[in-house]
């Protein structure tokens, strides 16, 4: 079965339990998405995991303007999954995932044993600016149903960033676990490459060209500098604005074509979390972060 075909029949599903409670009809959903992620990671060539709101869409667009210019396809086809990979067998078949439904239909909660055989990409974010990034997100971006089934403050609650920063479900804690979850699986998974958004936003061509020969592309560096340049920040934003990438559905669309702080592309900025709390606040966040796993490099010594 084809994966639009999955996902029409998920919705299908979904429809048909409408008259369950609403915790019955969210574990169902939960392992449906499950199911279809887990179909997908047994087709995928690699892996690219983060937690929402870590420069993915970034380093999508570089990834698919770097396998574009390697095949010689038009620049408004965005990456997703094996879609590239359908018109010139050479380009991989990426796997983007959370690893959030996942679990649900593996069963394994906290072991990533799922990945194993994979090779991965895990992409990381300072969990201050993850969580700020991730409040504009919920507030301007995301669907009421996801909200519902990721366990996100609900739609049209009342609450503000610092609440939702501190929220254990959505916030700095969760995204600190999940972080150190990772950080105790890399021993039992063979083939995983752990990238820093702060580094790949100083050395972005450093950091693609990395990635691209961890997960078996070979590219120019001509290549490699012309995706840099064509993800570049500046372009992003207008490309979003233009809606240049027709069919990515809403993924690289602006919430409101008048709100900034609706776009997907938004600061991305390092460190910007302190541009929306007081001193006292961010030394709160900061004892939070420092029980992170060191190999992450974050915290006070963060450059």
């Amino acid at each position: 079965m084809a994966d639009k075909a999955r996902v029409v029949l998920r919705q299908l599903i979904m429809l048909l339990c409408f008259w369950l409670p609403a915790a019955r009809r969210k574990q169902i959903e939960r392992w449906l998405r499950g199911r279809e992620e887990f179909i997908k990671l047994q087709r995928s060539d690699w892996v690219l995991m983060s937690w929402g709101k870590s420069g993915r869409t970034w380093l999508r667009v570089m990834l698919s303007r770097a396998y574009q210019l390697m095949a010689n396809l038009a620049a408004d086809t965005l990456l997703d999954f094996d879609n590239l990979k359908n018109i010139d067998s050479r380009l991989p078949a990426v796997f983007f995932t959370h690893n959030n439904y996942l679990r649900d239909y593996t069963g394994n909660q906290q072991s990533k044993s799922h990945f194993q055989g994979k090779r991965i990409v895990l992409l990381v974010r300072d969990p201050r600016d993850v969580a700020v990034s991730q409040y504009f997100q919920w507030q301007f971006r995301m669907r009421p149903n996801k909200k519902l089934i990721n366990d996100y403050p609900p739609h049209g609650a009342n609450i503000d960033i610092w609440d939702f920063v501190l929220d254990k479900d959505a916030g700095v804690p969760r995204i600190v676990e999940y972080f150190n979850g990772w950080a105790q699986a890399i021993p039992e998974l063979r083939d995983i490459l752990v990238v820093r958004y702060e580094d790949m936003r100083r050395e972005p061509a450093a950091a693609l060209a990395k990635i691209l020969a961890f997960t078996g592309t070979e590219v120019t560096a001509a290549q490699v500098q012309e995706a840099v340049e064509f993800a570049a920040l500046d372009n992003m934003k207008k490309m979003e604005q233009d809606k240049f990438f027709k069919s990515s559905g809403a993924r690289v669309k602006p919430g409101d074509q008048d709100n900034p702080d609706s776009y997907k592309t938004r600061k991305a900025k390092v460190g910007g979390y302190r541009d929306y709390f007081t001193e006292a606040q961010c030394q709160q966040l900061e004892q939070m972060v420092a029980t992170l796993d060191p190999m992450f490099g974050y915290g006070k010594q963060m450059a």
